[in-house]
């Protein structure tokens, strides 16, 4: 095998790490969603825990700025 296929195929395999992770955070991504809108759906729950709620905010917030995301 020359250094051409060798670097080739690592480009190859960092590719497809990099799919799957972007495939394990969209999951992650969904997951929340439903989470959240289960909580929003039940407001008696979330009127019995405030400090959850402001943990959910605080979450929202968190993602919708978050540097990371950013990049």
């Amino acid at each position: 095998m020359g250094m051409k296929d060798k670097f080739q195929d690592q480009a190859e395999q960092w590719q497809d790490k990099a799919k799957q992770k972007m495939d394990e955070t969209k999951e992650q991504a969904k997951e929340r969603g439903r989470q959240r809108g289960e909580r929003e759906q039940d407001p008696q729950r979330r009127e019995q825990d405030p400090q959850r709620t402001a943990r959910d905010e605080e979450d929202r917030y968190d993602a919708d700025f978050d540097p990371e995301a950013m990049r």
